[in-house]
């Protein structure tokens, strides 16, 4: 795990800590991560995307047709904003770097809907969560950076 439990985000006119653990499916549950550039290539995209918005990845989990993310973000953001950024940048890239996902995805990549949670206390049990996620319907999982 990259932050320590007690660490608090200090801005300018704010102490914080805001964490949520985010759920993202592709569209029609297709198993379109289950290729290994894929999967690294979606994960570069969102490191690149959450460290331009000064959001730290606590925990990340590519799947076949899902991808869980544990984060720590600044209260600037409502996180259905940084859902939407991470969804639109990453299908937009990724729809870029691999053409044969047009014909399959056309202008989406990802399901409309989304699970957000926010985790108070509870780090312990949504860490381990996302660490099971190498079960059997797991495909990969990649926690070191590409970037």
């Amino acid at each position: 795990m990259c932050m320590e439990r007690k660490e608090l985000r200090h801005d300018r006119h704010t102490v914080s800590l805001l964490t949520d653990h985010l759920v993202f499916s592709t569209k029609y549950r297709g198993k379109i991560l289950v290729e290994k550039t894929i999967a690294l290539a979606l994960e570069g995209i969102i490191r690149k995307i959450c460290k331009e918005m000064k959001i730290e990845i606590i925990d990340m989990a590519v799947n076949v047709d899902h991808i869980h993310l544990f984060i720590e973000y600044p209260p600037k953001y409502s996180v259905s904003f940084i859902a939407k950024r991470i969804k639109g940048r990453s299908s937009r890239e990724l729809r870029e770097a691999f053409p044969y996902l047009k014909e399959w995805a056309g202008i989406g990549l990802w399901a409309p809907s989304c699970f957000h949670g926010s985790v108070g206390h509870g780090w312990e049990v949504v860490e381990k969560y996302i660490q099971n996620q190498e079960a059997p319907n797991a495909k990969t999982r990649y926690t070191g950076s590409v970037l």
